[in-house]
């Protein structure tokens, strides 16, 4: 008897730490699985690693993916937990890929994105580069 309890007992633990392991991090933005992962906001496949966003936020903490800032700062302006500092928003650096705090970003006009916002980040300055809260400015004037 005692054995099977042991067994039972190890069985649970090594689900438990399966399902911990396979949990999403509580904090930064989580692994796309691109041209599978849809946009929160319009729906299309995630796919250019260039433009893709992520916001980080809501009373459980969700990630919701985005394939262009455009689309998650107009979808972001509609959640009541919009200017709860604990939101993050991440950006994918439109020449390496790697994503960035969106807030810290530069931002640079006239790219070629997924839902033609245009706007591409940076994680250095470059020439006439914008910060984000002028971005999401001029995001919020265009109402698309």
């Amino acid at each position: 008897m005692m054995r099977l309890l042991a067994r039972i007992f190890l069985l649970g633990a090594a689900v438990l730490f399966l399902a911990a392991c396979s949990r999403q991090p509580e904090t930064g933005p989580v692994e796309i699985k691109w041209d599978r992962d849809t946009c929160k906001r319009c729906s299309m496949a995630v796919s250019d690693r260039h433009y893709a966003a992520q916001v980080r936020g809501g009373p459980k903490k969700q990630v919701f993916k985005f394939d262009d800032i455009g689309c998650a700062v107009h979808w972001l302006k509609d959640q009541p937990w919009v200017n709860d500092p604990a939101t993050e928003i991440w950006v994918t650096d439109f020449r390496s890929g790697k994503w960035l705090d969106a807030r810290t970003a530069n931002y640079v006009t006239g790219k070629t994105t997924p839902m033609a916002y245009g706007y591409g980040a940076s994680g250095e300055a470059l020439p006439s580069s914008i910060g984000f809260e002028e971005v999401r400015k001029q995001l919020l004037a265009k109402d698309k």
